[in-house]
């Protein structure tokens, strides 16, 4: 069974409390087992993590890139200024493998700041605004 790397950076571990009319309010303990459910639905292994540690997640990219996993990814903050984070991801899909950025919220719709992903542009695909369905649809695309 092919295995999906499911990456989330800072304050996801916090789902559910952290401004919900935003995020919504499903836990991320209901991230986890909704897309965990989803993936097994569509015949995947799922691998999620979550860190608010700029480094631990640029080194999951580089293991993901070792044992050749397509990726998602939830840069959260990092999204708009981690370079570090953008030359990591940009080495995983530069060798063939998929990464997908997913986002719960529509950042485009939020504060200016938000606007810019240095992600987007090295990313496959980049999924935003529809809940934790972003995460279902990477995993969808990635399926097929």
């Amino acid at each position: 069974m092919r295995t999906v790397l499911v990456l989330n950076g800072p304050n996801l571990a916090h789902l559910g409390n952290r401004d919900p009319e935003v995020y919504g309010s499903a836990s991320y303990a209901n991230l986890v087992a909704t897309v965990t459910a989803e993936a097994v639905a569509l015949g995947l292994g799922t691998d999620i993590r979550q860190s608010n540690d700029e480094a631990e997640l640029i080194g999951w990219l580089h293991e993901a890139l070792a044992q050749k996993q397509d990726v998602i990814i939830n840069p959260a903050a990092f999204t708009h200024y981690s370079y570090a984070l953008r030359d990591a991801a940009e080495m995983l899909t530069k060798s063939g493998l998929k990464l997908i950025e997913v986002h719960i919220s529509n950042p485009s719709a939020r504060e200016g700041f938000r606007h810019t992903s240095v992600i987007s542009g090295v990313a496959t695909g980049t999924i935003a605004g529809l809940g934790i369905n972003s995460y279902l649809l990477a995993l969808r695309f990635l399926a097929n």
